[in-house]
């Protein structure tokens, strides 16, 4: 079963960990100095906050996390569909877990992750950026890679 996925950038992490703890009744599963996770069952939502991106405030990015290769290759699939570039990360380690994605932008230019979680890690990440030349994103990086400026 696939799970949404949406990445907020936030100012001040304890402050939006109080506030999101209260709007989903539940303490985040994951917490670390620059990140918190919440893998809620109703809504179906990994919701994650970071202070690590770089970027203003709000929506980062957005996603469909799902829960096997063949689901990942089904929504593979569809974004090569969608008539837009799609960069093939592969595996990579980002927001503290080891997972296998790409990306793609819609036409308003958010940025949608496709992944399979395998594993968790104990850094962030060590994505490489998002190259200009292939992705729809030249302006920003994978996840885990710093932002241009």
């Amino acid at each position: 079963m696939k799970r949404l996925h949406v990445h907020l950038s936030v100012g001040d992490l304890d402050e939006s960990i109080r506030f999101y703890s209260v709007l989903f009744a539940a303490r985040p599963t994951v917490v670390k100095p620059d990140y918190a996770k919440w893998m809620l069952e109703d809504p179906r939502v990994n919701f994650a906050i970071s202070t690590h991106s770089g970027s203003a405030p709000g929506i980062d990015h957005l996603g469909i996390q799902v829960e096997d290769g063949g689901e990942l290759q089904e929504v593979y699939g569809r974004l090569r569909q969608a008539e837009a570039p799609v960069l093939e990360e592969g595996k990579t380690t980002c927001c503290y877990a080891q997972s296998e994605k790409s990306w793609i932008a819609d036409p308003q230019g958010v940025s949608w992750e496709a992944f399979l979680t395998s594993g968790e890690s104990t850094v962030y990440g060590t994505s490489a950026p998002r190259p200009a030349s292939t992705s729809p994103l030249s302006t920003s990086q994978a996840c885990c890679g710093p932002k241009a400026a």
